[in-house]
């Protein structure tokens, strides 16, 4: 079941836009406080699939709540709001909101601008184990924090990963690699995968992610 987290402090609208999530199989955590949805979301910011959030709130400004869930994560943001102004609806956006709905509105667009905004996600990203990689941003997360790769490390990291628990000789990952001339005696490849190790937090004598096969090559073990 997806979970959504609703920020509203006007009862009767939380309570009108709870019920319809839920009658849409969603599944609602609902906070009247600011402060006390960003501790929720900050302790899993995976637990949620998207955030509805209005401007008008209590204790913070709603656009400084989208700056504080954005620096979080990358889940969508739409914002509910009785402030339609253009003015608002650019602020927003560069708080980091995904969608703005302007107060009044039917449920049910709510309910079409969620499944588009998550259709969309879902088709640029994809989970394997520990990684969330978006292909279309050229993004990988680890665990949910982002890591700077190169272009080559970020070539290498998708072949592992699409290749998991294959035995991969160095030869044939240079020559999968653009910009890798592989050479035996330098071993180029191993100072990218070296490179690579560091930066997603994998041991190479206590590997998590990429075993060395003596030898031959490498294996990603990964799930």
């Amino acid at each position: 079941m997806l979970k959504i987290l609703l920020i509203e402090d006007d009862i009767d609208m939380q309570e009108l836009i709870r019920d319809y999530l839920h009658n849409y199989d969603f599944e609602v955590d609902a906070f009247t406080q600011p402060k006390e949805a960003i501790e929720k979301f900050q302790r899993d910011p995976k637990r949620y699939d998207l955030v509805v959030l209005d401007l008008m709130l209590p204790q913070m400004d709603g656009f400084d709540v989208c700056k504080s869930l954005r620096k979080l994560s990358d889940t969508p943001i739409i914002i509910s709001s009785a402030r339609g102004e253009v003015s608002d609806k650019i602020l927003a956006f560069e708080a980091g909101a995904d969608d703005y709905l302007a107060k009044p509105y039917e449920p049910r667009e709510l309910i079409i601008r969620i499944n588009a905004i998550l259709r969309r996600v879902t088709k640029e990203l994809r989970e394997v184990g520990s990684f969330t990689i978006n292909e279309a941003k050229m993004e990988i997360k680890v665990d949910g924090y982002s890591v700077d790769l190169t272009q080559i490390e970020y070539d290498l990291l998708l072949f592992f990963i699409d290749n998991r628990h294959k035995v991969l000789s160095r030869e044939l990952l240079s020559n999968a690699m653009k910009g890798i001339e592989y050479d035996a005696k330098e071993r180029t490849i191993d100072m990218h995968i070296s490179n690579l190790r560091q930066k997603i937090g994998d041991d190479a004598k206590k590997p998590k992610y990429i075993k060395s096969v003596w030898g031959i090559g490498y294996t990603f073990i990964g799930e």
